[in-house]
């Protein structure tokens, strides 16, 4: 289940940065609708919301989860990244396998698959071999997607163990505890796509600032 958090009150490991486009969301959300010259009714009907509850987000009184945001870009004929603001990236619509520089991080291995700055972060990710730790799983706000290139993954979520080889993907709210861990000595190769709406762990290892992050499915310190 996705739930919005209402303003004021942050979620866990809540970003500022993220949250501070969340807020943005609700001037830009009227506006469409004004634009359009929709009523609240009208307008919550195409995207599948009550009016009190459009009527909340217009108001900043909630915050949108991603499946919402998706809801109301289609609603209004426009994407996520517009209701959010974002323009990084916008020029440059195709990554090359060339530009993306691998950087590793306690043997996990990361290179960029998308553009940065956007409401989702895509990337080509080897996970090294060994069980997955038996530490606190990660929770956070958002969603996981993803699919196994080469060799094959163990993927806890909710104490529950899945082996997921190649072909094979996954996709889960990212509130489900999850871990992960390579089931082969060669390592699992996988593209992993991660929403960042109000997640802390925005850059990874892969962000602009210290290589703190920890990989997807390790909890942070």
């Amino acid at each position: 289940m996705h739930e919005e958090v209402p303003a004021g009150r942050a979620g866990p490991e809540v970003d500022t940065e993220a949250d501070e486009r969340l807020s943005a969301v609700a001037p830009r959300l009227r506006e469409l609708r004004r634009r359009s010259g929709l009523t609240l009714e009208t307008a919550a009907g195409r995207a599948g919301l009550s009016p009190a509850h459009l009527s909340r987000l217009e108001t900043g009184h909630r915050r949108p989860s991603l499946p919402v945001l998706l809801a109301l870009a289609r609603a209004h004929s426009t994407t996520v990244s517009d209701l959010l603001g974002e323009t990084a990236g916008a020029d440059r619509p195709v990554i090359r396998g060339t530009d993306a520089v691998p950087r590793e991080v306690d043997g996990w291995t990361y290179r960029r698959a998308g553009a940065p700055g956007r409401g989702m972060q895509a990337l080509r990710v080897r996970v090294p071999y060994g069980e997955p730790r038996e530490e606190p799983a990660r929770v956070h706000p958002g969603e996981e997607w993803l699919h196994v290139l080469t060799g094959r993954l163990r993927l806890v979520l909710a104490g529950t163990e899945h082996l997921v080889g190649p072909g094979d993907g996954a996709h889960f709210d990212s509130l489900t505890p999850h871990r992960l861990g390579a089931a082969d000595r060669e390592g699992v190769e996988l593209l992993f796509v991660h929403t960042l709406l109000q997640s802390a762990d925005a850059g990874l290892c892969l962000g602009d600032g210290p290589a703190r992050h920890r990989p997807p499915g390790r909890p942070v310190s």
